[in-house]
């Protein structure tokens, strides 16, 4: 299990550190923030990319189908619930909705492509955005400086 600390620097500039890893989130100009780094649903999206093309990587090279290499385009959107033919409750409000599209560069055969289109649906990091999700929040420490 990994953990990921975030830390709040100047305005809404946020350090992520992970591991040996440090990067800084932020929110565009127009949103209040300095435009240092990418948006929290930058990050999410990212997450989602990268665990999309490494599941297709490690699939394809363990059936040794010839995948040299995967993009992945992914946005996110809210829209009006009643206005989605997904939603099964039309008086949530809005609904978020995420498209991701695939481009698969190798000699791969039609049955392969299609398979793949089908692993992509079950990268982790998919499951967990698909799937009812529980977050814990802990009573929050105090400190005085």
């Amino acid at each position: 299990m990994t953990t990921v600390i975030v830390k709040s620097l100047e305005n809404l500039q946020q350090q992520v550190i992970v591991q040996d890893h440090s990067w800084i989130a932020d929110e565009p100009k127009e949103a209040g923030g300095d435009g240092m780094g990418p948006t929290p649903y930058d990050l999410l999206l990212g997450a989602l990319g990268t665990c999309t093309s490494m599941t297709l990587h490690m699939y394809a090279r363990r059936k040794g189908w010839p995948l040299r290499s995967v993009e992945v385009w992914l946005t996110h959107e809210h829209i009006h619930a009643e206005d989605c033919e997904e939603s099964s409750n039309p008086e949530a409000g809005f609904l978020e909705r995420v498209t991701r599209e695939f481009v698969l560069v190798g000699d791969l055969s039609e049955e392969q492509r299609a398979r793949l289109a089908e692993i992509a649906r079950l990268c982790p990091v998919h499951k967990t955005l698909s799937h009812p999700l529980n977050i814990v929040d802990t009573e929050p420490e105090w400190r005085k400086e």
